[in-house]
């Protein structure tokens, strides 16, 4: 079978194509052929070995995909060889063939298209823990969203807009925020052209925001943390800003706020139940057109390299996919 091989740490264009040997899937395992890959800014920094999980070389990049069971391996169960199912292994998916823990899939309900489903599972189930499970987001609540244009930000947006908050969409650029728009965000800031905490200060009427989505980090997360309403909640999404921000506490203390750390991989792990209501959840709503999943581009498996430089250049709006 075909994969992409990250076979030294470097960018993109350090990956190649090769042949591999078709995987076997172990006990409690699927062999799933896989339709589509879905990319993350992660798989930017996992092939240049900047990132927390440091996977032993040669690996593939791409952590989730959609794909059809084509075999179980022994004491298998909750899955049957055929259907289309979802996931996520933290990397290796960028090939044509995964092995896949059984307790790491979810049945993909018609309706759901291959490329819709394959960019579901870390972006729109990390958006959906830290607002529902984390944030306990109510109707009415104030919702800003920070890198409001990309894969977690747009699930944000649309899960956020869903819920019934009113959502305040963040990002650098006037195109950016009208993808957010159309995907549900009551309100736009440029941060590029206005300060964040006075933009947030001015569409909250001074009052603050109750939930911040912070998946950008660096310069931006002190002027986040001083515009927060008194007990919202502050989630700690990630650091594509590439700057893990050192937050003054003293601000924690004074309004009387929330960090909120996000850390979905592990939720998935140590809540596997929790994990799999919250992707029936996102693929029901899928199905009945509440949420689009949007696709930015699709590219094919020989052509990943490209599609990593989109993310790593910042220009996705929605998910970048690849197919083998």
């Amino acid at each position: 079978m075909k994969a992409v091989l990250c076979k030294s740490f470097g960018g993109p264009d350090t990956l190649v194509l090769e042949e591999v040997p078709e995987p076997r899937p172990g006990r409690n395992e699927a062999l799933v052929r896989v339709k589509a890959t879905g990319l993350n800014f992660f798989d930017t920094l996992i092939i240049e070995n900047k990132y927390q999980l440091k996977p032993p070389l040669p690996f593939s990049p791409g952590a989730e995909f959609c794909g059809v069971v084509e075999a179980l391996g022994p004491e298998t169960a909750g899955i049957r060889v055929g259907e289309r199912v979802i996931g996520s292994l933290g990397y290796g998916a960028c090939r044509e063939l995964v092995v896949a823990p059984a307790k790491r899939l979810a049945r993909v309900p018609d309706g759901v298209s291959d490329d819709q489903a394959a960019g579901l599972t870390i972006t729109y189930g990390t958006s959906l823990h830290a607002l529902k499970d984390r944030a306990q987001l109510k109707p009415g609540e104030t919702l800003a969203v920070l890198g409001a244009a990309g894969g977690v930000g747009l699930a944000a947006v649309e899960i956020g807009k869903l819920m019934g908050a009113r959502v305040i969409a963040c990002a650098s650029s006037d195109e950016k925020l009208a993808v957010a728009r159309e995907q549900g965000a009551e309100l736009t800031l440029n941060y590029a052209r206005e300060s964040l905490r006075e933009g947030l200060r001015r569409l909250t009427d001074g009052r603050g925001v109750d939930v911040l989505y912070d998946p950008v980090g660096g310069e931006l997360a002190d002027p986040a943390l001083r515009s927060m309403a008194w007990k919202g909640r502050y989630l700690v999404i990630g650091f594509a800003g590439g700057e893990i921000p050192k937050l003054p506490l003293n601000l924690v203390l004074l309004k009387g706020c929330d960090v909120v750390g996000v850390f979905w991989g592990s939720f998935v792990d140590r809540e596997p139940e929790a994990h799999a209501e919250n992707m029936a959840w996102l693929l029901g709503h899928v199905a009945a057109g509440r949420l689009s999943a949007r696709v930015h581009a699709i590219y094919p498996l020989a052509e990943t390299p490209a599609a990593l430089g989109v993310l790593a250049r910042r220009e996705a709006t929605g998910k970048v996919l690849v197919r083998p």
